[in-house]
């Protein structure tokens, strides 16, 4: 049987078809990758970019020497708490008491919020100096939040890439973004706490212990309100 040839025509269908199924496939790939976009921004809208923002700035105006180190140790405060259980309290206690009385009274707060919903709290040993609290109110304070488990839903290494994102998307200027973002993505996949930068010790001698919100809230904000300080100073 004698094979017949195309006619124009369908060729014209053929031709018509390919290119329709081109279309069709570019068209799936930029839905996907809407889609991919959505999800992205959903996580971010989920993690809040406002109150990101609003920390992270806030956080250079009172600390305008703060690096991207410090800004991260304040995020991972805030989602891990205290680093360690704590058994032996009394060298938790010693320990205490040796930064009191050698801790340079240079704070500029009695008590922040870490991060950007404060998750935990930083309380001041300048609570203790200036007599608002005393020492052992704030050691057992610390303690209790040390072996409790808090721990938000998100992973710590997807946070921080977010953190860093809205810092770049909104240009927040943030110290040391360039040196110190390769070693702050690796401690964050690792899960590792990082200490404060040289330049914010250097600046800022913070002297400070970490405390969960509602232990902060029931059993350290009355004493020190009572004492006429309602808000950080």
């Amino acid at each position: 049987m004698l094979q017949q040839k195309p006619s124009i025509g369908s060729f014209v269908d053929i031709m018509s078809t390919n290119i329709s199924c081109v279309i069709m496939k570019k068209l799936y790939i930029l839905a996907f990758m809407a889609l991919f976009f959505t999800v992205c921004t959903s996580k971010a809208q989920t993690f809040d970019t406002l109150s990101v923002r609003n920390a992270v700035s806030s956080m250079m105006d009172t600390y305008p020497k703060a690096t991207l180190q410090d800004v991260y140790k304040s995020f991972y405060q805030n989602h891990f708490g205290p680093e360690h259980f704590i058994v032996d309290t009394v060298s938790v206690r010693q320990f205490f008491m040796q930064e009191l009385s050698e801790m340079e009274d240079t704070s500029l707060v009695i008590y922040e919020m870490t991060g950007n919903n404060g998750r935990y709290v930083r309380v001041y040993l300048a609570a203790v100096t200036d007599s608002l609290i005393n020492a052992n109110q704030l050691i057992n304070a610390f303690v209790q939040s040390a072996n409790m488990k808090n721990m938000p839903n998100q992973d710590w290494a997807s946070e921080w890439s977010f953190i860093v994102e809205i810092i770049l998307q909104y240009d927040i200027k943030v110290n040391n973004i360039e040196t110190d973002a390769g070693f702050l993505f690796e401690a964050s996949q690792k899960h590792q706490a990082v200490r404060h930068s040289k330049a914010y010790r250097d600046a800022y001698h913070p002297h400070y212990r970490i405390v969960e919100r509602s232990i902060f809230e029931k059993e350290l904000k009355p004493l020190i309100e009572a004492k006429g300080l309602s808000t950080p100073k």
